[in-house]
């Protein structure tokens, strides 16, 4: 029997084992800088965007509680129905946007993991989304990884890294599918006012967009109200809303958040969450729906204490000579490096090597972060003072030469 000659092996052009568009994505920008950081004594970190606040006791006793009661075992897709339920009822009561628990609320592994299931659940290859330059650093290689294609939205420093709604109905293209948004933004701190948010909802419904709106920040917001994007007029049809634990309730690696949207899009956004997560830890779920039932006055300490670093960090940046506008909502500040003259990358290494003061080039968040750092002020009102001292002492130094 004569058989047929398989390919020649030997002759074959050797594959790339990594598909191409992870290959395309650069490792993070940050990364470098926070493995300096284990090599050094006495670095002060304006670094890393996690609360200094330990997780308030009476959410860690209702987890280590769940525990002892043995609750240890799988949940639904969903998560658990007590917690959607009281996060159906927050967000109606401070938002007035209303979600149906049972099928329009799902409980993911922070924000991280639902903004995965978001980009892979409508992006087809080739889908485009805006998103607003610079903005956190997961938000392009999320595009990316599900086969879509970022389409940057500059904003810029004269207009406090506010985006502009004519800035994303220029960039509109027969290839657009939504628009990502984050806010307060990480780095900048910009939140955008009603206004704006109304102006772009028009975009999006003018084109028949899908909005997927990152809103992890907004309880960390000083002086207004924070507006939820779902709750724009004719939004909520058209929106993801993406939501957590992490920020306000200082509850970063307890890894919880939320998705919400309307049932259409939660069925791919679920169904994809069921074949690679399939739920959220039940221990975490237990202390998040603590959180929502009696976490409100650790909250409110806790943003009172943000706003007052946020004032002494961006006086302080300020009077160095570091241009600085005071962020509306988060924990950064995003000075500008120019007055240095030198690059935020340089300017990052630099007073890190020199000073032990770590921050993050501006441009790991995109082209328009370039020539400014973000310093996070979740830390300690005495750390932040000590900091300034060596920052200062640092550009200092570098006028003279």
């Amino acid at each position: 029997m004569q058989t047929v000659p398989g390919p020649d092996i030997a002759q074959r052009e050797r594959r790339e084992r990594l598909a191409a568009r992870v290959r395309s994505v650069a490792p993070s920008g940050i990364r470098r800088f926070f493995d300096l950081i284990q090599t050094m004594d006495d670095v002060i970190s304006l670094g890393v965007g996690e609360p200094d606040f330990t997780t308030p006791w009476h959410i860690r006793e209702a987890a280590i509680y769940s525990l002892e009661r043995g609750y240890t075992m799988y949940t639904s897709n969903y998560g658990l129905l007590e917690l959607r339920r009281a996060l159906a009822e927050h967000l109606a009561r401070r938002y007035g946007v209303v979600y149906d628990p049972q099928d329009e609320l799902l409980i993911t592994f922070g924000v991280s993991e639902g903004l995965d299931l978001a980009m892979r659940a409508i992006l087809d290859p080739g889908d485009e989304v805006m998103i607003p330059d610079p903005g956190y650093v997961s938000y392009a290689p999320c595009v990316t990884f599900a086969g879509g294609v970022v389409r940057p939205v500059p904003t810029s420093s004269e207009n406090r890294f506010h985006p502009r709604a004519s800035d994303f109905a220029e960039r509109i293209t027969a290839q657009t599918k939504a628009v990502l948004l984050g806010y307060p933004n990480n780095p900048t701190g910009a939140a955008p006012s009603r206004e704006t948010l109304l102006a772009i909802a028009r975009i999006v419904a003018e084109y028949d967009l899908i909005a997927v709106s990152d809103e992890i920040y907004d309880r960390l917001i000083y002086g207004r109200e924070h507006v939820c994007f779902a709750s724009l007029p004719e939004m909520r049809e058209r929106t993801i809303l993406l939501g957590g634990f992490s920020k306000a309730y200082a509850m970063t690696g307890w890894r919880v958040g939320y998705v919400a949207a309307p049932r259409d899009l939660m069925e791919g956004v679920l169904k994809i969450h069921q074949y690679t997560a399939l739920c959220a830890p039940i221990t975490s779920q237990m202390a998040a729906l603590e959180a929502l039932r009696n976490g409100e006055p650790a909250v409110q300490s806790m943003v009172e204490e943000y706003d007052r670093r946020r004032r002494v960090i961006v006086k302080g940046l300020n009077d160095i000579g570091l241009t600085c506008h005071e962020p509306d909502g988060a924990f950064y500040a995003f000075p500008s490096t120019e007055a240095v003259g030198q690059s935020d990358e340089e300017f990052a290494e630099r007073l890190l090597l020199e000073e032990h003061v770590a921050v993050v080039p501006g441009s790991a968040f995109g082209t328009c972060g370039r020539n400014h750092v973000r310093c996070c002020y979740a830390t300690s009102l005495p750390q932040i003072e000590e900091a300034l001292g060596r920052i200062e002492a640092y550009v200092k130094r570098k006028r003279k030469t």
